[in-house]
């Protein structure tokens, strides 16, 4: 890989990791809806990418189905749980749609595993156990539960897009906005409450944390993901994303003062540990698996 190019991927997981954050601080801090955060954003991609729907998909109701599962419903549940879970801890957890995305394979296009992916897949779900359950009481973060039930979803849509015929990232990403909003909104109006008016009066950075998820992470990070992913094998780009989650573990501490646990760290490092171990191997059915979300709308 050029240097440019690692710039590039670089830059693309610090806007990944990032966007984790601020996404956290204005559904949780800020106290803007998770449902109506997550219909503005794809408003705001539907609207900048316009230009990108056409010329129309063949496969219309397959792409709808496939913009539930990896917008609408992967980002509502995505959304709820950064708002009941710590930044960090949510950024390792999303990797688990690397994992999860690797047994979907097996199960539905016959892919087949060795003891290393086992082990892998193993290691990444038993970090995500260290870092959720608190063993003094005994619960379990629901946020987390949240997140890991995003990263099921995605993965899902992940499948269900390998049996489509293939279109462009920035077309995908489109038609994914143009197909989720409405049903955000829907979402947000049965559920939430107050949504306007607190949107409306956290003020600019609020809408500039909006703007940044459109158009640097939807826009941009993808965008320049696509390009990489057309130019180099999986196999060396996937272990570079795990950038993403250490980003959003560092963003999590120095932002928002989360503190730097002893299960977190222990539990970062094992789960992670897993994901490399799958990202490495080669999954002949489904090379995306080793990307988990990341070919769907991404990380956050």
């Amino acid at each position: 890989m050029s240097f440019r190019d690692f710039l590039l991927l670089f830059a693309v997981c610090l806007v990944w990791g990032l966007n984790i954050v601020l996404t956290r601080w204005v559904v949780a801090d800020v106290g803007v809806p998770p449902l109506f955060f997550a219909a503005v954003r794809f408003t705001g991609v539907a609207v900048f990418l316009i230009p990108f729907l056409r010329p129309k998909p063949p496969e219309l109701k397959t792409l709808f189905v496939i913009a539930l599962l990896i917008g609408s419903l992967n980002f509502a549940l995505l959304f709820v749980g950064l708002k009941n879970a710590e930044a960090s801890a949510a950024a390792v957890t999303g990797q688990l749609g690397v994992p999860i995305s690797t047994l979907m394979s097996m199960a539905f296009l016959g892919e087949t595993i060795g003891w290393r992916r086992g082990l892998g897949i193993m290691l990444a779900f038993a970090g995500v156990v260290l870092i959720a359950v608190d063993p003094g009481s005994f619960g379990v973060s629901v946020g987390l539960l949240y997140i890991v039930g995003s990263a099921f979803i995605g993965s899902a849509g992940g499948i269900l897009m390998k049996r489509m015929a293939p279109i462009s990232g920035l077309q995908l990403q489109a038609w994914v906005g143009l197909f989720s909003f409405l049903p955000l909104f829907l979402f947000s109006y049965l559920f939430e409450t107050g949504q306007v008016a607190t949107y409306i009066g956290a003020g600019w950075p609020i809408w500039l944390a909006s703007l940044f998820a459109i158009v640097g992470v939807s826009i941009f990070g993808h965008g320049a993901f696509y390009t990489l992913i057309k130019k180099y094998d999986v196999s060396l780009l996937s272990p570079l994303t795990l950038m993403t989650p250490i980003w959003g573990v560092i963003f999590g501490i120095v932002l928002l003062n989360e503190p730097i646990t002893a299960r977190l760290v222990l539990g970062s490092v094992i789960s992670l540990s897993g994901v490399f171990v799958i990202a490495i191997r080669h999954n002949t059915r489904m090379p995306e698996a080793a990307f988990g979300k990341k070919l769907g709308p991404g990380d956050s």
